[in-house]
């Protein structure tokens, strides 16, 4: 089990306008994927984080982010995402770098499967997905709710944040990114959940994909 408390801060970056995208369908099926994740073999080189608001001290915020055979979109385990409501407040996540070829811009499809326990009216968490040059260390790091940088086109990282338990089970979410020429020859994917609601809650992570094609 994993529990890392974050309290760097980093420049907010924030996308205008409102998408609409979750649960998106993309089908990388036959694309050459540069990264596959299905937390088969434990949580190998992922690295977990964690932000809440100034008012609170992230040391009382109570997270957890483990491997488990709970639930699986595919094969027998996935990754556990665990926070508290308390607050109202808050976001887990976990970090992954993706290797790429520098100096080139590319159109990058990523998607993933997320776990709700079931169906709400409540908008109890949101899933976060985020794709960039630098991982995540705040909130801010992480798109607006309900932006989708598949209708931007390029930006300077690329994500979603949309509401989480909108299904009983496994929902896909996914997003495209049109990058510019990116000097670096590693990307960090970054998954997580966002607290909305004043309830613990427990999310799984599962099947993630990353598609990347020279544009």
């Amino acid at each position: 089990m994993l529990r890392r408390n974050s309290l760097r801060a980093s420049a907010a970056l924030a996308f205008a306008g409102v998408a609409g995208c979750a649960g998106w369908g993309g089908d990388t099926d036959g694309d050459p994927s540069t990264f596959a994740e299905g937390f088969e073999d434990g949580i190998g080189d992922w690295e977990a984080g964690a932000a809440i608001g100034p008012e609170v001290d992230l040391a009382e915020f109570e997270w957890e982010v483990d491997v488990s055979d709970a639930e699986a979109a595919g094969g027998e385990r996935s990754l556990r995402i665990w926070n508290e409501g308390d607050y109202d407040d808050g976001v887990t996540w976990v970090d992954h770098p993706v290797s790429i070829e520098s100096g080139r811009a590319y159109r990058i499809e990523v998607a993933g499967e997320f776990w709700s326990e079931s169906e709400s009216f409540n908008t109890i968490r949101h899933a976060l997905m985020r794709l960039g040059t630098d991982p995540p260390a705040a909130e801010e790091d992480f798109p607006q709710p309900g932006v989708d940088t598949t209708d931007f086109g390029e930006t300077p990282y690329g994500g979603l944040r949309e509401p989480l338990w909108l299904a009983d089970g496994w929902r896909e979410y996914g997003f495209e990114w049109t990058t510019p020429r990116l000097d670096v020859d590693t990307l960090h994917l970054a998954v997580g959940t966002a607290v909305i609601w004043e309830a613990d809650a427990t999310h799984y992570v599962d099947d993630l994909s990353v598609s990347v094609e020279p544009r």
